[in-house]
Formats: C-alpha cells, sequence, structure tokens
C-alpha cells in the first residue's frame, strides 16, 4: 500500500467551509497520489481555534473549548473524504472533553466510517503543568483492510513499553503523529519513531505541525519533517527511511510498504528484535 504523512501547517480559517477547503484539497492530493492511508498531525486541528476570533484562539484555554466544539463538524467532513477516497485517515489529533478536561485525541477514519480513537498516554510538561490536557486510558489495535495500525501520539512514540504492547497486540503499523516546538522535541520524536521500528520491526509513519502560527500561541512554533520508517534491515532501506519532508516544508511523504516484508523480517531478518524481546528479561532480572 501507499502511506502519506503530512508535514502539516496550521492556518487562521474565518469559517468552517474555509478549514473544508484546505482539509480537501490535503486529502485530494494525497489520494491523487494513490495513497491509501493518510496521517494527520498532533494538534493539528487547533488551527479550528481560529473560528472563535483571535481574542478565543490566542487564549489557551479558551482554544481548547473552541476546538472541541467542532467535533462533530470534523468527524462528518472526513467521513465524507475517506468515502469519497476509498481511504483511511488519522485526523489530526484535537482536545475532546472528557468530564472536566481534555484529553488529546486523535480519530481514525475509514470508508465506511470512524473506525476508532485512541488518546495520549503520557503527557508533556506543557500538557501537565501549563494547558492542564490529561492522560488518556488504554491502548487499542485496529484491525483495519490495511493491517493492523497503533497509534503512539508525539510523546507516547518515545516510551518503548507502549509500542511494545500495540505489537504484541498485532499492530504492523505505528501511527505517530506529532507537534513539537523545537528541533530538539522533534528529534526525539523522530529518533524515537526510528528506533520503535528497528525494535519491533514494523512501519511507523510521523506525521508532524510546521511552521509559524501567530494567533494560537499553545502551537506557535512547530518544527519537524514528515517520514515513513521501517528496520534497517532485509527488504526496508538500508537507513530505515523511506521517504521525508525536507524540514519544516508543508507536504505529504508518501511510500510504498508491504506487510508481507514486515512479517518476513520478523521471520528472517539479519537480525530478530522482533522475536527476541522477551530475552531482555531474563538478563535484566535480580539474581537469586
Amino acid at each position: 500500500m501507499k502511506i502519506a504523512a503530512a508535514a502539516y501547517p496550521l492556518t487562521f480559517f474565518h469559517s468552517f467551509d474555509d478549514y473544508r477547503a484546505k482539509l480537501s484539497a490535503w486529502v485530494a492530493e494525497a489520494a491523487g497520489q494513490g495513497a491509501e492511508l493518510l496521517v494527520f498531525p498532533e494538534y493539528g486541528a487547533m488551527e479550528l481555534a481560529s473560528l472563535g476570533g483571535r481574542s478565543v484562539a490566542e487564549d489557551i484555554e479558551a482554544a481548547l473549548h473552541e476546538v472541541a466544539r467542532h467535533g462533530p463538524a470534523v468527524d462528518a467532513l472526513h467521513c465524507a473524504l475517506a468515502a469519497q477516497y476509498g481511504v483511511h485517515i488519522l485526523g489530526a489529533s484535537a482536545p475532546c472533553f472528557i468530564e472536566n478536561r481534555p484529553v488529546n485525541r486523535a480519530i481514525l477514519y475509514g470508508p465506511q466510517g470512524i473506525i476508532g480513537h485512541q488518546d495520549k498516554q503520557i503527557m508533556t510538561r506543557f500538557e501537565r503543568e501549563t494547558w492542564d490536557v490529561v492522560a488518556g486510558r488504554g491502548l487499542q489495535v485496529f484491525d483495519t483492510a490495511l493491517g493492523k495500525i497503533g497509534i503512539v501520539i508525539c510523546y507516547d512514540s518515545e516510551f518503548p513499553l507502549l509500542a511494545r504492547a500495540l505489537v504484541d497486540a498485532g499492530a504492523e503499523i505505528l501511527l505517530a503523529p506529532s507537534c513539537t516546538d523545537s528541533l530538539a522535541g522533534f528529534t526525539r520524536v523522530r529518533v524515537g519513531s526510528m528506533a520503535r521500528a528497528l525494535e519491533n520491526q514494523c512501519i511507523v509513519v510521523h506525521a508532524p505541525t510546521v511552521g509559524a502560527c501567530d494567533f494560537c500561541p499553545a502551537v506557535d512554533v512547530n518544527i519537524g519533517s514528515a517520514a515513513i520508517y521501517g528496520p534497517p534491515d532485509r527488504g526496508f532501506p538500508a537507513n530505515g527511511i523511506f521517504a521525508e519532508t525536507s524540514l519544516n516544508a508543508p507536504g505529504w511523504a508518501y511510500a510504498d510498504i508491504s506487510l508481507s516484508a514486515v512479517a518476513e523480517v520478523r521471520r528472517d531478518g539479519g537480525v530478530l528484535n522482533h522475536q527476541h524481546w522477551a530475552e531482555q528479561w531474563d538478563r535484566i532480572a535480580p539474581n537469586p
């Protein structure tokens, strides 16, 4: 299949129709290139805060509520686009209020509608200490027509046991949407994503926000490049990189990937990280 990972800039909108036009153009472009799985970034939906006006968008608490209230319309648009083009889309993550505080939720859409959602598990310092966006509970693997998919949102990609739990549950593809405001932050997610591809012998799709956003201080600076990674082993690129965009350049990264290659490298790779994972426990167990 062909996968598309978005390096996505945030736009100030004057109407929901403006957002509809932007998202429709992005999906049409990727689908036109033959992509079957499209991945948008973490907090890409924060651009919808602009629909409340600049004063709302500039208030980090009010912005969360403004974005969350557009959730049903965003779902309907993604469902329509997924059906129109016959694609699967990981929508840009957005705040979703659970009781009093929001989780950071990414929703997976397919041609038949919403497949499910994944909430971010481990929150950054900004989310914990300033924004009060709270952790979700539980990981899910989505069994789709394209394969078994897990989602590790930004910081989650830096924690090996989260990804391993998804892989142990059958995931062949991990989606890593991100939003980072420094080269160091982007690099952490990039290195984490590449490491998860190596140790689990799977595909990892990294989709970041990019560029400046002068209307929403929570996402005002965005550094990154989109990429699709695999294990640097037989049947895969020697550097583990299928494709990547230039740093901070908006656009899609495209790659053709094969799940049969994932199965084969797990069975008979130059190394067998996936099979040998469990051997760690005996090595680190305390001596009797």
